[in-house]
């Protein structure tokens, strides 16, 4: 059944109303500015503008979506009704929502705060900046809430309107900064290896280090069947991203070309997805990238359509713009490094929107809510697993996506944390069944 929208022309009303209802509640929704058109449709339809054009359903706008280019000058002020934050507060009786949704979702989707001026990390746009953490809400998705309360308006408007129903997934990224701790990286490097740990005091790693050159044990990073055989047998997804960068203060693995290297990537792709690890370097140097990439594409003969950024390093847009150019169609990098939550406001995959081209893109993002680096302050995996349990429920009530971003070495078992993310592993590759 086809959701027809009264507006006047814009690209941001097209593409909000297209994530909200058509992608987040299923309906497939069509535009129109001629009000003969909208007044002669039978079927569900809502007008969206300043003012209602009779008794429709009509949603007022705080005027966000009819600009264009970036107003520096905006800051939502937020509100809570019931522990969930509204922003763009409108004030019409014959609206159906006293806060224009739609406006806030666009500024959360399009990441309009990381176009303003602000403070940045090593690792771009910090957490402490946006909204979300400045108001609380940072581990809400929602829009995905705001969605929900959507639907609801539409159904007692139209009681005979048909939803798709959704079901929550949970899935495992894990980026692969250096696929071997010690093998296969010549006598050089792990001589400086020895070095370092020799001043450090690691006497622990010393003997592993030698134990894994001399091949009488396992390399510690090499925990890739571990991790695929369990997240089989509870039927969890995970994807892995390989880096392919040349040897440089950010890039750490073991050379691309190394036979060793390449078998295991063409190994892991037979039994789960992969994609590629742009490294930082890359993300700074947009031929660098389109190398990284060829070298992808001749080890494993897939087109690289599936990116993370090295450390979830974002410049927007400028980082989305090459993905785009270098024909990227899924990027997994938004999230934050340091802090659990969702970046975007919404647990559900979107198209990126480029503010400054007024454009609705191919690439799509899908947002990682749950890091290694947002737990390293918990002590027990009690408390560990208490706040995912947090995100995941409230994630599961909107039948959304938990995805949660890990490492290969974190299972290092000379770590001192390894007991830590072993459980945490088969925690997270279980949470799918947690109800």
């Amino acid at each position: 059944m086809k959701f027809l929208v009264y507006s006047q022309p814009s690209p941001r009303v097209r593409y909000t109303f297209k994530q909200v209802l058509e992608h987040l509640l299923g309906l497939e929704v069509i535009f129109t500015n001629e009000i003969e058109q909208f007044v002669g449709h039978s079927g569900p339809k809502c007008s969206y503008g300043t003012q209602a054009l009779g008794q429709e359903l009509f949603f007022k706008t705080s005027g966000l979506l009819f600009e264009r280019g970036i107003n520096a000058s905006i800051s939502p002020k937020v509100s809570f009704i019931e522990k969930t934050p509204y922003f763009f507060e409108i004030n019409d009786t014959k609206a159906g929502m006293p806060y224009d949704i739609f406006s806030a979702s666009f500024y959360l989707l399009s990441r309009y705060e990381e176009y303003i001026p602000h403070s940045k990390d090593a690792y771009g746009f910090r957490a402490t900046e946006s909204l979300a953490f400045k108001e609380g809400f940072l581990q809400l998705p929602v829009i995905d809430i705001w969605a929900l309360e959507v639907k609801k308006i539409i159904q007692d408007r139209f009681p005979d309107i048909q939803f798709p129903k959704k079901q929550a997934s949970v899935s495992l990224i894990c980026e692969v900064n250096e696929a071997y701790a010690y093998r296969k990286k010549g006598w050089f490097r792990n001589l400086k290896g020895y070095f370092k740990d020799l001043l450090t005091l690691q006497i622990k790693r010393i003997v592993q280090r030698t134990k894994v050159v001399l091949k009488l044990e396992k390399d510690p990073y090499q925990v890739y069947n571990f991790m695929i055989n369990t997240a089989r047998k509870h039927r969890a997804n995970i994807q892995f991203f390989f880096g392919l960068g040349d040897y440089s203060y950010h890039e750490k693995s073991i050379n691309y070309q190394s036979q060793t290297y390449q078998r295991l990537v063409k190994s892991i792709a037979d039994y789960c997805s992969i994609g590629i690890r742009f490294s930082a370097d890359a993300l700074e140097n947009e031929q660098t990238q389109k190398l990284e990439q060829n070298r992808f594409e001749n080890i494993t003969h897939l087109k690289a359509s599936a990116s993370f950024c090295q450390y979830a390093k974002l410049n927007l847009p400028t980082t989305y713009r090459n993905l785009i150019e270098h024909e990227v169609e899924v990027d997994y990098s938004m999230g934050y490094l340091n802090n659990a939550g969702f970046r975007a406001g919404t647990s559900t995959p979107f198209f990126f929107y480029d503010l400054e081209y007024e454009i609705q893109t191919p690439l799509k993002i899908v947002s990682f809510c749950i890091s290694k680096n947002a737990f390293s302050s918990f002590k027990t995996v009690t408390k560990a697993q208490q706040a995912t349990l947090k995100i995941v429920d409230v994630v599961k009530k909107v039948n959304g996506n938990i995805v949660i971003y890990i490492n290969n070495d974190l299972f290092d078992t000379s770590s001192e944390k390894y007991n830590f993310w072993h459980k945490m592993y088969l925690y997270f590759v279980q949470l799918h069944k947690v109800n």
